[in-house]
């Protein structure tokens, strides 16, 4: 952690610059009851939450209370927090939120192989129910991001964290998705991939990587994230993810959840309102029974929300 003798404004791990959270309408339609927003983050204050390591991104400010309002916003009665990658193994700002979060927020840690089991018990009293793991490269480098843990990681902590009921959720390409379900899988660890696999849409849905995602999710071997901003290149509308939609809806809309991604990071003005994603999801997605589904039932199951 920084060194406390150093200001504030010198310190890259307490950002005295930040970006304000993009805050959301209210969505078109209300959403059913314990709805559930599966991905988004808190980052801050940060004289009392600093960063494990630099940013590599301008960091925003989106405190607890901001997320919170922003779930108000939407009518979203749940939630599910996710480690973003500045904290590194440092739950200490997630698990402040889920603890202020009455019992409606849900947390995704990082933790390394080394983490004690009375942490790992402590961080599940809180309220978190799966670690994340990255197998994304950074755009800038070319290299995991400072404060990711890998698939490695998840394998070395397989036995404990079935121990705790808990799955592994992995931001990693599309191609790699069906070797690190088979990893994962033979380890005994249920899986959920970020960002609707990170697939390329110009590719079409008939390309292998993508057919390889949906016969995975037939066989209900693979749980996936319905959040669109970080794959579609055709922003606000995302027409051009429309078709891989639709298609992961119709392989198995009970191994699917919807998420946000809210603050948005590394988007700047491309940067979503979460109500238009809902507009969006909900026109896609007219049939009553599969909004139940995927908003509230499925994130209910995955996540072990209690009634």
């Amino acid at each position: 952690m920084a060194n406390n003798s150093r200001s504030a404004t010198a310190d890259p791990l307490r950002p005295s610059e930040t970006v304000p959270a993009k805050m959301p309408r209210v969505p078109r339609e209300p959403l059913p009851a314990f709805a559930c927003d599966a991905h988004s983050h808190v980052f801050g204050p940060y004289d009392t939450f600093a960063f494990a390591t630099p940013s590599s991104y301008p960091p925003p400010l989106a405190p607890a209370a901001t997320y919170r309002e922003m779930l108000a916003t939407i009518g979203a009665q749940r939630g599910v927090l996710v480690q973003p990658a500045p904290y590194g193994t440092d739950n200490t700002a997630l698990v402040a939120a889920l603890r202020a979060g009455g019992g409606r927020i849900r947390g995704v840690a990082v933790t390394d192989a080394n983490v004690s089991d009375a942490a790992l018990e402590s961080l599940h009293a809180s309220g978190v129910r799966a670690l994340r793991f990255n197998e994304m490269p950074s755009p800038q480098t070319g290299k995991p991001f400072a404060g990711s843990v890998g698939v490695d990681t998840a394998l070395a902590l397989a036995s404990r964290m079935k121990m705790l009921g808990w799955h592994a959720q992995v931001w990693a390409r599309c191609a790699d998705v069906p070797a690190i379900a088979e990893r994962l899988g033979k380890a005994g660890l249920p899986v959920v991939f970020e960002h609707m696999t990170c697939f390329d849409p110009t590719l079409g849905v008939a390309h292998r990587d993508f057919a390889n995602v949906l016969a995975l999710l037939r066989e209900g071997r693979i749980a996936v994230k319905l959040a669109l901003c970080r794959v579609s290149k055709q922003p606000p509308d995302y027409e051009d993810l429309r078709p891989f939609h639709d298609r992961l809806v119709e392989a198995n809309a009970k191994q699917l959840v919807w998420s946000s991604d809210w603050p948005f990071v590394r988007m700047g003005d491309a940067a979503p309102d979460v109500g238009a994603l809902l507009d969006t999801f909900q026109h896609w997605v007219d049939d009553s029974a599969l909004r139940q589904a995927i908003l509230v039932d499925n994130p209910a199951r995955i996540y072990r929300f209690e009634n």
